[in-house]
Parts: C-alpha cells; structure tokens; sequence
C-alpha cells in the first residue's frame, strides 16, 4: 500500500505540502483530498507521469485530464488565451469548485487534452489542494483518484482500497471529500457549454456572471 502522508499533531501541515510536493517533483503519484473527490496529482508538465497516470487508473487516452493550480497566476503556459467569458466565470467563482475549459497552449500535453486543444483548469477552494499546487509551483492533474469507472474516492482509505498498490503516496487530512463533483464548464465558444454538472449549478452560473450557458 501507498506510505500515507499526514498533518502534524499540532494541526499544522507545512512539512507535509513539502513531503507531497516532493513525490510530485520527483515523477510520482500522489492521492490528494480536494473540496469535492480525492484528486490523483502527477506532474502535469511531467509527459512521463501523464503517461503513468492513464496507466493507474486504466483510462483510454481519449478522456481529458483536468488540472488544479494554485493561483491564477500560474495560467500562463497552459492556456493560449483567456476567453471573456472564462475570467468572468473565474472573478465569480474562483477559488472555488469549477472546472473551466480554456483553449490550451501548444505546450501542454495531447494526453491532458485527449487531442482537443482544450484543456481544464481549477483553482481549488480546498486549502491544501491550492497550496500543492503552489508549493509544487507546478500544475497538477485533478482527475479523480480511483479506477477509471469505479466510484469516486471520499477519503484516504477509499483510495488506498482502490489503487493503493499503483500510486507512491495518499495526503490524509482526516477529512471526507462532497458528495459532488467540480462542475466542467467549457469557456472555449460563443456561449459557455457545462460539460458536467456538479457543485456550481447552471442557476448560480448565470446569475453570478451574466452569461447565458447551454
């Protein structure tokens, strides 16, 4: 089973943001909780670790990848442009539990984007999550840690149960994950397109931002 990463006793987790964004640093896999499913974080500029995690979850290479970053400010690179529609949707609810869908740089890998030249994107209104990604200073994938078409993971034994075998760490944070997952929006066209329903509904969408959706 995969060492399992947790906090301090004084419920700090400084020393464990370092440990787990070693294992990112170095190539590996890592099992990490989110505001809504536990993620599974590789490298995303790491081609061989994108490769690694398909192979974990047993996924086909025509699904996309989502990633998590810790600021807005680490956008540059992996998109080509910021729609209009997509920084609204971004003051509106960022940090926060949508997935936005930018058109992507050509550096970013066709495995994250299943050939697309799209790629998702969240800053995560989970602490720790947010604070990988920073400490990491590199976005990392967020789809979610489980065996492709098993159920999505809540907590750490769940994961471990699942694909403790295949990964090199799982954060546990004593928490439970939501029930829901992020909600996809695709910013890349004339009018946003949800992809996947989840935490942020069409309703608040629209009233939020202004935007018509389909």
């Amino acid at each position: 089973m995969a060492p399992v990463l947790k906090r301090a006793p004084d419920g700090s987790f400084e020393n464990l943001l370092e440990r787990a964004a070693s294992v990112i640093l170095a190539g590996g896999a890592l099992a990490y909780p989110t505001e809504t499913f536990y993620g599974l974080g590789v490298d995303a500029w790491n081609e061989a670790a994108v490769e690694r995690l398909f192979a974990i979850k047993g996924r086909g290479f025509n699904h996309p990848v989502s990633v998590i970053i810790g600021s807005a400010d680490q956008l540059p690179g992996l998109v080509g442009s910021v729609p209009e529609a997509a920084q609204k949707l971004m003051d509106a609810f960022w940090p926060g539990p949508l997935t936005i869908v930018f058109p992507a740089s050509k550096g970013v890998s066709a495995r994250l984007t299943a050939g697309t030249g799209r790629i998702g994107i969240r800053l995560s209104g989970h602490e720790f999550a947010r604070r990988l990604a920073l400490k990491a200073g590199r976005p990392i994938t967020a789809t979610s840690a489980n065996l492709s078409g098993a159920p999505e993971c809540r907590e750490a034994d769940a994961v471990q149960d699942q694909i403790g075998d295949r990964i090199d760490a799982v954060v546990d944070l004593g928490e439970k994950g939501g029930p829901v997952g992020s909600t996809i929006i695709d910013a890349t066209g004339d009018k946003p397109v949800i992809l996947r329903p989840g935490r942020v509904s069409r309703e608040e969408i629209e009233r939020k931002t202004g935007l018509q959706t389909r």
